[in-house]
């Protein structure tokens, strides 16, 4: 899959290559959460020398904030509840920012990226 310009004019007229295509243009499959019992991270190199990005394939615990008191603890992930970005997301268990997690202390919002981040952190939802 590359990110680059279309190759269509408004009109459906082709545009002309001005040049090839550069690797920086290229982009990846997605490889999505999902709730599992034992939890797995996949390394990915990034543009620039060295640089490394962790991406969560399975997940089985996050961190999760209580807002009142400030409190962060490990629990255990039970389920996705709903998920935002897309409804399809919550049947298949697949975590993504902003998704609604049951938890075993009660339910959580995700304000992680797992993908980019490689750990689920949430905030505890008022139950």
């Amino acid at each position: 899959m590359w990110h680059k310009r279309s190759r269509r004019r408004i009109t459906g007229g082709k545009v002309k290559e001005k040049r090839k295509r550069r690797k920086s243009e290229l982009g990846r499959e997605t490889l999505p959460c999902k709730v599992r019992g034992n939890e797995r991270r996949k390394k990915v190199g990034v543009r620039g020398k060295g640089n490394q990005k962790t991406r969560l394939q399975f997940a089985e615990k996050v961190n999760l904030t209580d807002p009142d008191t400030g409190d962060t603890t490990t629990e255990k992930i039970e389920e996705v509840v709903e998920n935002p970005a897309n409804p399809h997301f919550a049947r298949r268990d697949i975590i993504t920012k902003g998704a609604i997690i049951q938890t075993s202390r009660g339910k959580g919002e995700v304000t992680s990226r797992p993908g980019q981040e490689g750990q689920i952190n949430a905030v505890k939802l008022e139950s």
